[in-house]
């Protein structure tokens, strides 16, 4: 029976699902051992510089973040189909967008970092080790922007194995050589961009072999396939939705956090220390959405309606749970790692206060959360991004109505407001998603 056939169960779910959780639970040990490294130098400035160049950075690649979500869709559903050679037209079409990307970033870089620095000034000294930093790690933009490209390959054919090791691999690498370029060889802030720059590179050497299914016909080299003009409009329409809807996704989570600079600093670092409940709760919940993706693009592919319920109870299932579980957890735990994160005792009182919402949010939210999973695998990106926009807008009603009223209670009020909505806004369309297939 070929995998995209198999029966879809709780254990084909958790089997997507689990390397998923632990790949994204690596991610922030490379963050605290960047700025280890550097802060043995014993100077402030190099650590500001990493973390802002990393900000950076991090700001421009997300707006590619599309190429993951949009390539998972399209490679289920051609998977599903038992249409090989789209699967690996597909992917070449991800890794030239991502190298293609990649060095237009290069060629604009003084645009680029100049905009970066008008938009948020440091001191002379912090900005001229952020340049430094930065003019190393550009020439890793194509490698960075087409591993989104390998790894929503990767999740379609529920090879999220694969992910884990890649990130293992390109997170062992660079701490490795983090310590050596920098406590061993004295490079300092460019050690640290040097040690990205090859592990990025390894990175993408790494993934080509981990997708090496993909080049062992001639799909990859189909140049007509490849640039066919109505499956590049399809692609470039699924990918320029998902785009929108991240933009306003993080629009109004900036708002959040804006909004909340207003009503002082001792609630501002209070939803600061929440918001890190909610990082947690997006890691540990994107396996199951990933999961959704996969099996409900599969089963949309493969025209089968049946298998898109399925696929979408059995993950919804599985994001109910994880999301009552991280709830708990937070309401009971969460004083204990707020202390962990704070030692000011107004914040930690304040954050006490504030607590309940953060526990709420992973139950509130997981619906909004697993509904992007199977939108995104049904390809239903149009609907999904008008769905945001809708929700955007009650959300803004929200934060005029209730923060005036009820102050920092009020704005996370709000933020449980735009997630009911995407919910709702979605949840609505669904029958219709499941209606289409045929």
């Amino acid at each position: 029976m070929p995998p995209e056939a198999a029966p879809i169960t709780h254990r084909r779910v958790l089997k997507i699902a689990l390397p998923i959780v632990l790949s994204n639970a690596t991610v922030p040990i490379l963050g605290l051992v960047d700025t280890g490294v550097v802060g043995q130098m014993g100077q402030a400035a190099p650590i500001g510089a990493v973390g802002m160049g990393a900000v950076i950075l991090t700001a421009i690649y997300w707006i590619f973040g599309f190429l993951r979500m949009g390539t998972t869709g399209l490679v289920a559903q051609a998977r599903g189909a038992g249409d090989t050679a789209e699967t690996g037209a597909l992917l070449m079409r991800g890794l030239l967008l991502g190298g293609t990307a990649g060095l237009i970033f290069i060629i604009a870089q003084v645009g680029l970092f100049w905009g970066a620095f008008a938009l948020s000034p440091a001191s002379p000294e912090v900005e001229a080790l952020t340049r430094d930093y930065l003019q190393i790690r550009i020439w890793g933009a194509p490698a960075t922007i087409a591993l989104y490209a390998i790894t929503g390959w990767l999740i379609a054919i529920e090879r999220t194995r694969g992910i884990f090791l890649l990130q293992i691999w390109m997170n062992g690498l660079n701490i490795l050589l983090d310590l050596w370029f920098v406590l061993g060889l004295g490079w300092g802030v460019e050690g640290v961009a040097i040690a990205t720059l090859i592990a990025e590179w390894s990175g993408l050497a790494l993934g080509l072999w981990l997708c090496r299914a993909a080049f062992t016909g001639n799909q990859w080299r189909d140049w007509p396939r490849i640039f066919d003009g109505a499956r590049l409009r399809r692609m470039m329409q699924v990918n320029g939705d998902i785009m929108v809807r991240s933009v306003l996704l993080t629009g109004a989570f900036t708002t959040f956090l804006f909004v909340g600079s207003d009503l002082g600093d001792v609630n501002l670092a209070a939803n600061q220390v929440l918001v890190q409940f909610l990082e947690i709760t997006a890691s540990a919940l994107d396996g199951i959405a990933f999961s959704a993706e996969a099996l409900v693009g599969g089963a949309v592919g493969a025209g089968n309606r049946e298998r898109v319920r399925r696929a979408s109870v059995i993950t919804m299932q599985w994001g109910v749970g994880g999301a009552l579980v991280l709830g708990l957890v937070f309401f009971l735990a969460g004083p204990a790692l707020i202390d962990v994160m704070t030692t000011s005792p107004e914040v930690r009182a304040a954050a006490r206060d504030f607590l309940f919402w953060a526990a709420l949010a992973p139950v509130i939210g997981v619906a909004s959360w697993m509904f992007d999973g199977i939108y995104i695998g049904a390809t239903w990106t149009r609907a999904m991004r008008n769905a945001m926009i809708q929700s955007v807008a009650i959300y803004v009603v929200a934060l005029f109505l209730l923060v005036p009223a009820f102050g920092n209670h009020g704005l996370w009020a709000a933020l449980m407001v735009l997630n009911i909505a995407r919910a709702l806004t979605m949840g609505w369309r669904y029958p219709r998603l499941e209606a289409q297939v045929a």
